[in-house]
């Protein structure tokens, strides 16, 4: 997600706009703190209303845990997450690294007697 001050929006706009046709959220500041969200207009998000889509975005980009995107999207966990994945979004973000070491211990649990 693009973070542009309230002075900076006359010299990139252009880049809020590119922002926007390649679907990302854009932030706007003022002063430093959140101003408001540009939230690019797709069929998702008239299908699945704004705050449902700006919640699977915001998760996606890893910019909101999944708890909260959850709240935002006014939705249980457990459905926001049925939700996301259905729209080919991974709720598991694993470093391949850490599955393997992962799967290995799991391994050798399974293989110790017991």
């Amino acid at each position: 997600m693009q973070t542009f001050s309230i002075r900076e929006l006359r010299e990139r706009s252009g880049d809020l706009s590119r922002a926007a046709e390649q679907g990302e959220l854009s932030l706007v500041t003022r002063h430093g703190q959140p101003l408001f969200v540009s939230v690019p207009f797709t069929e998702d998000l008239l299908r699945a209303g704004v705050h449902v889509a700006m919640a699977a975005r915001l998760f996606q980009s890893g910019d909101l845990p999944p708890g909260r995107a959850a709240k935002l999207a006014g939705m249980k966990l457990a459905d926001f997450l049925a939700y996301v994945s259905a729209q080919g979004i991974a709720v598991v973000d694993y470093d391949p690294a850490e599955l393997d070491d992962e799967l290995a211990a799991f391994d050798a649990a399974a293989q110790r007697p017991g």
